[in-house]
C-alpha cells in the first residue's frame, strides 16, 4: 500500500508538469489570438471608417485583402488554440480515469484493512496481544506497532481525501476547458461568416477594377516615379549633409558623417535601441512594407517602398522615434512636407506631413510631435511614410521599431 501511494504521488507530479506545458502553449496561442483581434480592430478603424469612393476602388481592394489576410490568420490561431484545448481535455480525461482507478483500488484495500482491524483489534484483543508478550521489551514494541498502525491508517484516510479532492478539481477544470473550447468554436464560426462577406465584397471590387485596369496601372507607375524622385532628393540631402560635416572638420573624406563625441554617443544609443524604438504615431497600422514587393491587387506589377507606410487616425501627429536634431525639411508636391531628423549617423524621415511644428536645427526629444500627417481627401486615409537611413544606406524600419 505504501508503494501504491508512492506511485500516485509520482503520477500527480507528472500530471501537474504535463498540464503546465499545455497551459504555456495555450497561453501563447491565446496571446496571438488577442493580438490578431486587436489588429482587425485597427484595420476596421483606420481603413474602413471613411466613406468609400469609386476613385479609391484599388485602395479599397487592398484594404479588404489586408483585412481578409488578418482574419484568415485569426481563424487559424483560433483553430490551433481549440485543438490545444482538445489535447488538454483528452489528457485530463485520461488522467482522471487513471486516478479514479487507483483511488478505487486504494479505497478497497483501505476498507479491507479497516474491516480486519475491527474484527481482530477490539480493546480486549489488544490487551491480550500485549499480555501474551514474553518480555517487557516485546510488550513495548507491540505497543509501538499498534500506535504506528493506527497512525498509518489515519494517514491513509487523509490521503484518500486529498486524492478525491484532486480528482474533483480536475473534473472542474475539464468543464471549464470544454466551455472555453465551445466559446472558441463559436468565435471561429463568426469569423468565417465575416470572411465570406468580405470575399463577396472583394468580388465586386475586382469586377469594378477590371473595367479600368489600365488606368489604375498607369496611376501606380506614376506614383512609383513620384516616390522614387522623393527618395532621390532625400538621398541627396543626406549626401550633402555628410559632405558638409566633413568640410567643417577640414577633411575631404566623404564616407560618412564626421561626428563629434556627443554625436557618436547618440548614434551608439540609437543602435542599442534597435527593435524597441517607439512607433512614429500613437496608433498605427502598416499598410505597405519596406522594400520591393508585388502589388497587392494588380498582377505583374512590382512596387518599391523606401519606408513603412503607416495608416493612423485623422489629425494625428508624426512623432520623433528618438532624440536628435532636425537636419532638413523637404517640401513635396501638393504642399506636403518631409522632416529629416539626425541621430548621430542615423537619419529618420517623416514623410507626408501637411503642417510642421519644427524647423531646421531644432533639437527634438523622443516622442516629440514634428508635424500633422496629411489626410487624403479621396481615400480618407491618413498615412505616414516612415524611412530610416544609416549614413546613405537605407534600413528596414520594421526591424527598428517595437513589434506589434
Amino acid at each position: 500500500m505504501s508503494n501504491r501511494f508512492l506511485y500516485l504521488s509520482v503520477f500527480i507530479l507528472f500530471l501537474l508538469a504535463n498540464t503546465s506545458v499545455y497551459a504555456q502553449t495555450r497561453k501563447e496561442l491565446e496571446a496571438q489570438r488577442i493580438e490578431l483581434k486587436e489588429e482587425i480592430n485597427r484595420v476596421n478603424k483606420l481603413l474602413f471608417t471613411a466613406q468609400k469612393n469609386e476613385k479609391s476602388a484599388l485602395e479599397d481592394l487592398k484594404d479588404l485583402n489586408q483585412k481578409i489576410e488578418v482574419r484568415t490568420k485569426l481563424i487559424a490561431a483560433i483553430d490551433k488554440e481549440a485543438k490545444a484545448i482538445s489535447r488538454e481535455i483528452n489528457s485530463n480525461q485520461r488522467e482522471i480515469n487513471k486516478l479514479t482507478q487507483e483511488l478505487n483500488a486504494l479505497k478497497k484495500d483501505y476498507a479491507e484493512m479497516i474491516f480486519k482491524s475491527y474484527k481482530s483489534k477490539s480493546k480486549q484483543s489488544r490487551i491480550l496481544f500485549l499480555l501474551s508478550s514474553t518480555s517487557f521489551t516485546q510488550a513495548y514494541k507491540r505497543t509501538q506497532y499498534m500506535n504506528q498502525y493506527a497512525a498509518f491508517r489515519k494517514k491513509q484516510g487523509e490521503e484518500i481525501g486529498v486524492q478525491t479532492e484532486r480528482i474533483s478539481q480536475l473534473i472542474d477544470a475539464l468543464k471549464n476547458k470544454k466551455k472555453s473550447k465551445d466559446t472558441l468554436i463559436l468565435s471561429e464560426k463568426e469569423q468565417k461568416t465575416q470572411i465570406e462577406q468580405d470575399k463577396k465584397s472583394k468580388e465586386g471590387l475586382v469586377t469594378q477594377i477590371k473595367r479600368k485596369e489600365q488606368q489604375y496601372r498607369n496611376e501606380i507607375r506614376s506614383k512609383q516615379r513620384e516616390e522614387a524622385l522623393i527618395a532621390e532628393k532625400i538621398d541627396k540631402i543626406i549626401k550633402d549633409a555628410i559632405a558638409k560635416s566633413n568640410a567643417n572638420k577640414g577633411t575631404t573624406k566623404n564616407t560618412g558623417f564626421a561626428l563629434s563625441p556627443e554625436a557618436k554617443a547618440l548614434a551608439a544609443s540609437f543602435e542599442k535601441n534597435k527593435g524597441i524604438l517607439p512607433w512614429p504615431v500613437d496608433n498605427g497600422l502598416v499598410v505597405r512594407r519596406y522594400g520591393s514587393q508585388p502589388h497587392p491587387t494588380l498582377r505583374g506589377i512590382t512596387i518599391t517602398s523606401t519606408g513603412l507606410h503607416i495608416a493612423t487616425n485623422k489629425g494625428s501627429d508624426a512623432k520623433s522615434v528618438f532624440d536628435g536634431t532636425v537636419l532638413a525639411i523637404q517640401v513635396l508636391s501638393g504642399g506636403k512636407k518631409a522632416v529629416l531628423v539626425q541621430h548621430g549617423n542615423y537619419i529618420t524621415t517623416y514623410n507626408n506631413l501637411e503642417s510642421l511644428y519644427v524647423k531646421i536645427g531644432d533639437a527634438v526629444k523622443t516622442g516629440q510631435a514634428l508635424g500633422k500627417i496629411f489626410t487624403n481627401k479621396v481615400t480618407g486615409k491618413t498615412i505616414l511614410i516612415f524611412a530610416l537611413h544609416r549614413e546613405t544606406s537605407r534600413q528596414n524600419p520594421s526591424t527598428w521599431i517595437l513589434k506589434r
